[in-house]
């Protein structure tokens, strides 16, 4: 097989793979793999799973692709299930997480013009925070490691440090349009935000007439223990930005907009030409159904918590993990060694784990994950921080 044809973007394992079920993946050669990655947090039901393989192979042979000149059966269905669930009107769909942002940016600025003129466009987000590939996603993430290159970004932008009210405060002034954050950064280390943050977040928006974006594609759907992530802090942003697990594996993206946000947009304001289309549509109408009335989501926070309490267990006989972090089925462990050094020997051991930050690897099992699976998992973490104590 010749990779020469790719663009070297990644830095990839050495390992091709071909197949995969439930939690395993595996490589050409027949090698088994446990994937605690789950596709960077897409892949909420595993692999293969019956649910989305049949709602693509019906759909494939009904309607793929018409063009939102025209409704279709399947967009309506997606959307009327995220609104069924959350506090919020509308929906917009596309096709990736870093659309979604771009779509909630081009929201808010437009809230803001509306609001109070040209001079109302500044958009607030925080440091260490991940958003997207794209200019004006990257634009808004807090991380220099991947905006340097591609510099001048956007401007009309500024940053403020995670979890940090009195410097939230001193951001904020009447040209502020929007402010965007994740409730946990993902990338960024799993950094959890405080209530009283997002508390004071919720209250400078309202006061200062600004639309707050919740950037939910990794922590939502499920993956904290509600299929909104908004939920378990008990703050409702105006706006929600959605991909990764929406459709378990098959490319779809969205944003909702509350009361506040739902008439922003208007025809000829912004457009997707994939977005919502039947296929991606029905398979994500598929994965919601299962989510939340297949009671997958449901038991996400007690899985969460036997993974935390016996990663603590292990921290606490070794040296090598420092803290034991997250929420629901979105789990980092801060290590004491080097996080690409200790995610590529779980590789060497036929097991899939992220990196994350500066020092924490990442562990995202599907929300379906089983007891065994955690088990296996948790074995081979444990093999690992023993090698790496014995080193030190």
């Amino acid at each position: 097989m010749s990779r020469e044809h790719l663009m070297n973007t990644y830095g990839r394992y050495d390992v091709t793979f071909e197949k995969g079920v439930g939690c395993k993946l595996y490589d050409v050669n027949g090698k088994e793999y446990l994937d605690f990655i789950s596709g960077v947090a897409v892949n909420c039901l595993g692999h293969s799973h019956p649910v989305i393989v049949n709602a693509i192979k019906e759909q494939s042979q009904k309607l793929i692709h018409i063009s939102n000149y025209f409704w279709n059966t399947e967009h309506t269905k997606v959307a009327e299930k995220l609104i069924e669930n959350s506090d919020h009107k509308n929906v917009f769909l596309c096709n990736s997480g870093t659309e979604a942002v771009e779509g909630a940016l081009k929201l808010g600025r437009k809230y803001g013009k509306l609001k109070g003129g040209p001079d109302k466009h500044t958009i607030i987000y925080m440091e260490d925070s991940f958003h997207g590939r794209s200019m004006g996603a990257l634009s808004v993430t807090g991380q220099g490691k991947y905006q340097e290159s591609f510099k001048p970004l956007i401007g009309g932008v500024k940053s403020v440090p995670f979890n940090d009210i009195e410097a939230l405060k001193k951001a904020f002034d009447a040209n502020v349009c929007a402010l965007i954050l994740e409730p946990i950064q993902g990338e960024g280390g799993i950094n959890t935000a405080d209530i009283e943050f997002l508390r004071e977040a919720r209250r400078l928006c309202d006061e200062h007439d600004a639309i707050l974006i919740f950037d939910e594609i990794q922590c939502g759907m499920g993956r904290l223990g509600t299929l909104f992530a908004y939920k378990q802090f008990d703050v409702i942003p105006d706006v929600i930005c959605l991909a990764k697990a929406l459709g378990g594996g098959f490319p779809i993206g969205a944003f909702v907009a509350n009361e506040k946000a739902r008439d922003v947009l208007v025809a000829g304001d912004h457009g997707s030409t994939y977005g919502g289309n039947p296929l991606a549509s029905a398979v994500s109408a598929a994965v919601l159904t299962e989510l939340v009335e297949g009671g997958v989501v449901a038991k996400v926070t007690e899985k969460g918590n036997y993974l935390k309490s016996k990663l603590t267990e292990i921290k606490d006989k070794y040296g090598v993990i420092k803290e034991v972090k997250g929420m629901g089925l979105l789990i980092g462990i801060s290590l004491t060694v080097s996080p690409k050094d200790f995610a590529s020997l779980c590789f060497k051991k036929g097991f899939l784990v992220a990196t994350a930050g500066t020092d924490v690897v990442r562990l995202l099992p599907p929300l379906n994950v089983s007891s065994e699976d955690m088990d296996s998992a948790l074995a081979i973490i444990e093999e690992v921080v023993k090698e790496f104590s014995i080193k030190g």
